[in-house]
């Protein structure tokens, strides 16, 4: 199974794409795209849409997995943040992909097994389950790939699960 990670903003965007095969996960490519502030947010939600369709079309995934927005302080960045995630939904949508939502807290307690995780812990975590050689960079992108990593727990749980009930 392949998932592409979507960490949602409208300056930067973070992604990540890992693969499951047997019980290896691998990263097969993660970063960031990245808009001027100072663009209007039209031409941020454009340039973030076109370019997750060609990283869809570029690595076929069969789901695509985006982080809920928490709720901020500052509703302005909450707002943006929701925007971000819609332009991820909806360029799954248009490739007929499945898009999968997770809080912040679901994704801690999928990667490192405690909801309440710290920012450096879900890194570390990230580049121990990836087997990488260091943190990826830029932040975004390691949190695109600990939401890709998400949703691989989360379907394993679900099957073995399944597996359960029809014993």
């Amino acid at each position: 199974m392949r998932v592409l990670g979507i960490d949602p903003g409208t300056v930067v965007m973070g992604y990540g794409v890992v693969e499951a095969r047997d019980d290896e996960i691998t990263a097969i490519d993660f970063g960031a795209l990245t808009n001027s502030p100072r663009s209007s947010i039209g031409e941020r939600l454009n340039y973030l849409y076109s370019e997750l369709v060609k990283i869809i079309s570029l690595y076929q995934p069969d789901a695509v997995a985006v982080e809920q927005p928490f709720l901020a302080k500052n509703v302005r960045s909450a707002l943006a943040i929701g925007r971000a995630q819609a332009i991820a939904i909806l360029a799954a949508a248009t490739r007929g992909i499945p898009a999968y939502e997770y809080t912040p807290a679901q994704i801690k307690q999928r990667v490192a097994g405690y909801g309440a995780s710290s920012k450096e812990q879900i890194q570390e975590m990230v580049r121990l389950q990836l087997r990488l050689s260091e943190t990826p960079e830029p932040n975004d992108a390691a949190d695109a790939l600990a939401v890709a990593l998400c949703h691989l727990h989360e379907t394993h749980l679900d099957s073995l699960l399944a597996e359960q009930g029809q014993k």
